[in-house]
């Protein structure tokens, strides 16, 4: 366990703070696939690096700079390069021995979502420009483009499966076997815009949240066996107060799952037994994203101005990012023996 801190409005949890995290809002967090460095991406143009050490003190390694706002990172398979996307319409890879970036990819709006998967060897970019593109790294040319009916809202992608949200409210499901060609198209299970995806560690289905406090439980298959169980539920609200569902993250060993809002609270689920594992303090701030780190050991989350209330209540001093020690009580599955978490639509 990590040293306690002591509570503030910011850190209800006693949560280790990583200092100096950034100084505007936190957009993105990731974690290497090989080790506990931690990158963490910014609206001050910047995405910083951390080695996270066993007693939960963050020692800054390097950063660099987009020249707008950092909106994704995503790591190379060997942990070596972090990939960034942003509001300047490009793509950098990032080599961490050398601090040095190259652009490597390029879209007509900003790029919302980037992934590099190793089992297809490319790069994969999601933009508001209303397409995804994949690149190999070393051409200046996408080697496919897929066209979306909209813009990329939010994009998961785990092995061959990748399913991106779009601002029309449809869900586009893609076998990167063949990524130019959705594999199915289907409207929203939620009614609400949406606000994140998270594919299944097991590839079968997808978790999804959107801005009205609730998360879509479906599955890739329109067997009737599999339709029957898909499922939604109420989350991230008090009383009549509906916050968004901004983040979903799979823990990498129990397939359980974490989601944060816009309420200040991050909370642990278990899809499976539909239960909620446990939830936590409210900090005075919205958490915009966090992740798990490569065995779920730690989760790392912002609490950062996520804007939903717009520029009058926006503060440059009020973004943080916080390390909580995950014990196995948290966050392995109970079995079915505990009430389940209401559903609906």
């Amino acid at each position: 366990m990590f040293g306690a801190a002591q509570p503030a409005g910011h850190n209800p949890n006693n949560d280790v703070e990583v200092q100096n995290a950034a100084t505007d809002g936190i957009s993105c967090v990731s974690w290497s696939p090989t080790a506990n460095f931690l990158v963490a991406g910014s609206w001050d143009n910047q995405i910083r690096c951390w080695e996270v050490q066993q007693n939960g003190t963050s020692v800054p390694k390097a950063s660099i700079s987009h020249s707008a706002p950092i909106l994704c990172a995503g790591w190379s398979s060997d942990g070596a390069r972090v990939y960034t996307g942003g509001c300047d319409k490009i793509a950098k890879v990032w080599d961490l021995a050398t601090n040095q970036s190259m652009q490597v990819a390029a879209h007509d709006a900003p790029i919302k979502d980037i992934f590099w998967v190793a089992e297809k060897n490319f790069l994969v970019t999601c933009s508001w420009d209303k397409t995804i593109k994949y690149w190999d790294g070393k051409s200046p040319t996408p080697g496919a483009t897929l066209t979306l009916p909209e813009r990329a809202y939010a994009t998961d992608v785990r092995g061959e499966l990748l399913v991106t949200t779009t601002a029309d409210r449809k869900v586009v499901i893609v076998n990167l076997n063949n990524p130019s060609t959705p594999h199915s198209t289907i409207p929203s299970p939620l009614k609400f815009q949406s606000r994140c995806v998270a594919c299944w560690p097991d590839k079968r289905g997808f978790c999804l949240g959107s801005i009205e406090g609730r998360v879509a439980v479906h599955h890739v298959s329109t067997r009737e066996e599999d339709k029957k169980n898909n499922f939604a539920f109420k989350c991230h609200r008090e009383n009549n107060d509906i916050y968004a569902v901004n983040c979903i993250s799979f823990h990498p060993t129990f397939g359980t799952f974490a989601t944060t809002g816009s309420d200040g609270m991050y909370t642990f689920w278990d899809k499976d037994n539909r239960q909620r594992l446990k939830s936590f303090n409210k900090a005075n701030a919205p958490i915009p994203c966090g992740a798990f780190n490569r065995d779920g050991t730690i989760f790392a989350y912002a609490v950062s101005y996520d804007w939903s209330k717009g520029s009058e209540h926006y503060n440059p001093r009020t973004n943080h990012l916080l390390l909580h020690s995950v014990p196995e009580a948290e966050i392995k599955s109970r079995g079915a023996q505990k009430k389940g978490f209401g559903t609906g639509r």
